[in-house]
């Protein structure tokens, strides 16, 4: 009966001390917790900016192609061989240049011919108007003479055309494509023979939604750039197609741009702007600040840490600890490396611009080392 008693009181003794180390342990996580809770989360380390106002241009995007404001294939009219060749590839010509000769030799003996005879009919009216002022011959022969005449005049004309059309020659100024013949070469009539395309002035051809329709107007200047390079060209709207496009209801639209540089050829993909009159201010903030999220795009406004706040109002090395608030913002449109915000935001708040996604609602921060590459309206970044 001992046995039992005293191997209770054992396990009495176990179970307290158990319960005692157990009680000292949660004793000891709770006074953990309300130090941490003191203490309140580690501030993170950000980078920050001010919202600003800017005044943007309103304009409008589009997605362009140039097309030349005069381009021809250039081909012979007359059937013939080549025996002359002109020009090279890519050469810039003048109007009226000659680019290539067919054979002329079997038109050009019917010429000799054609003006001999010409020659002969000119000497045979001579005697005959000489003739009939003496009265020697009648008016009637003197007028089939001068018939005979004008039908050797004509003959002359005709196969000095011939002559001409085996002749192929620029139609106006620019610059040649690829050649596609060569000498001794047979042509059919309408045989291409290279490209022809003016240089000095192009067009672009781009579209828009019906609904931008009273936005545009001949006149309006655009801004043309090629895409990966630091080229823009101004120009201005040339043509509004009257009719909108009844599958994509699109608006056709036309601008001319100068090309000086020559740098832009026909067929480049080009982004357009258009460039509205008025101007806007808007509250923007850099790109980089803009939380986005299922539920909708916020911002952090840095602001000053309230003095009831957990946590120590300074970091280690004395930075001063700033408090982060979370605020949702409506954003309008974008440009280079700034976004502007419609509602939400006012010029002059400090927001987070690097590191906000790793921040929650009033999370402390400090101004770090975090650094990202200043903001711009037209970046322009290297490539490494």
């Amino acid at each position: 009966m001992l046995r039992y008693v005293l191997t209770g009181v054992g396990l009495l003794v176990v179970v307290g001390v158990l319960v005692g180390v157990k009680g000292a342990q949660i004793g000891s996580l709770i006074a953990f917790g309300k130090q941490a809770e003191a203490a309140g989360p580690p501030p993170e380390a950000v980078g920050v900016a001010r919202a600003e106002e800017q005044a943007w241009e309103g304009t409008i995007s589009a997605i362009g192609s140039i097309a030349p404001s005069k381009g021809v294939s250039v081909s012979n009219e007359a059937p013939g061989t080549v025996t002359r060749i002109h020009f090279e590839s890519g050469a810039v010509v003048k109007e009226g240049q000659v680019l290539l000769e067919m054979d002329t030799s079997v038109e050009r003996a019917q010429l000799a011919a054609a003006a001999t005879r010409r020659d002969l009919a000119t000497t045979t009216y001579g005697r005959s108007r000489a003739l009939v002022e003496k009265a020697a011959i009648s008016q009637a022969q003197a007028d089939n003479d001068e018939n005979v005449l004008k039908s050797a005049s004509n003959e002359v004309e005709t196969i000095q055309a011939q002559i001409a059309k085996k002749t192929v020659r620029a139609p106006f100024a620019g610059k040649l494509g690829i050649r596609q013949v060569n000498v001794g070469q047979y042509l059919n009539p309408g045989t291409a023979i290279t490209v022809l395309e003016a240089l000095d002035k192009l067009y672009v051809d781009f579209t828009l939604p019906q609904q931008r329709l009273g936005e545009v107007a001949v006149g309006m200047p655009v801004r043309v750039e090629l895409e990966g390079t630091k080229m823009a060209v101004d120009g201005a709207i040339a043509a509004v197609d009257p009719t909108v496009d009844a599958s994509t209801r699109t608006i056709k639209l036309r601008a001319s741009v100068p090309n000086d540089a020559e740098k832009l050829r026909s067929g480049m993909f080009v982004n357009v702007t258009v460039v509205r009159p008025e101007k806007k201010t808007f509250v923007t903030v850099p790109a980089t600040a803009i939380v986005h999220a299922p539920y909708g795009d916020s911002v952090f406004i840095v602001e000053e840490r309230k003095p009831d706040a957990p946590g120590k109002p300074t970091t280690e090395d004395g930075k001063p600890v700033k408090n982060a608030r979370q605020q949702f913002v409506k954003v309008g449109g974008a440009r280079g490396d700034f976004v502007t915000i419609l509602d939400g935001v006012k010029a002059g708040q400090e927001v987070v611009s690097v590191g906000a996604f790793k921040l929650r609602n009033n999370s402390p921060v400090f101004l770090g080392d975090a650094s990202g590459p200043k903001p711009e309206l037209s970046p322009e970044p290297k490539n490494r």
